[in-house]
């Protein structure tokens, strides 16, 4: 087992990303934060929202990442290896060949590269410092809501006890 503290600011973001060698427990010390991760059998983004002394589930190779819903958020997460591996989405965006991308998803290739030209590789948490948001024609208050639950994303409050969430950290 190993244990990663993570501090994080309101709306910072823990970036997307996924563990292939492992399953994480992220638990809340201080503040709140939405984890949200996508189940890739249902293909929705599953939202759950933790405070102090709760917890999250992800299971090993799930795409997920944690949002700040407040200062001050101390968050802990414990992963079932003694090292855990990590695939950052930052680096699958930046070192994915452009001609690649723009080719399998039908893509204007200098519309790609100018979208992901702004993302910085091996990001951990976001947005960067010197984002610039506010020369962008993005409203202020949007930038300072609190992170909002999209249509296809279902909010989980509680995961209910199931048999099969004992696989992942080997216990019977």
């Amino acid at each position: 087992m190993s244990l990663l503290d993570i501090f994080l600011s309101a709306n910072n973001v823990v970036e997307p990303h996924y563990h292939q060698n492992a399953a994480e427990l992220v638990y809340c010390i201080s503040g709140a934060a939405t984890v949200s991760m996508l189940n890739p059998y249902t293909k929705h983004i599953l939202n759950y929202s933790i405070t102090p002394g709760q917890v999250a589930n992800i299971p090993q190779g799930w795409w997920h990442y944690e949002v700040a819903t407040e200062n001050n958020t101390h968050l802990l997460a414990i992963f079932d290896a003694p090292t855990p591996e990590v695939i950052l989405g930052s680096d699958i965006l930046k070192f994915t060949p452009t001609n690649i991308m723009s080719h399998t998803y039908c893509l204007d290739e200098n519309n790609w590269k100018e979208a992901i030209a702004p993302v910085k590789p091996t990001t951990y948490i976001g947005p960067y410092k010197n984002c610039n948001r506010e020369n962008e024609n993005i409203p202020q208050q949007y930038l300072n809501q609190p992170y909002h639950l999209q249509k296809n994303c279902i909010n989980h409050q509680h995961i209910p006890y199931e048999h099969h969430y004992y696989q992942y950290w080997g216990f019977r």
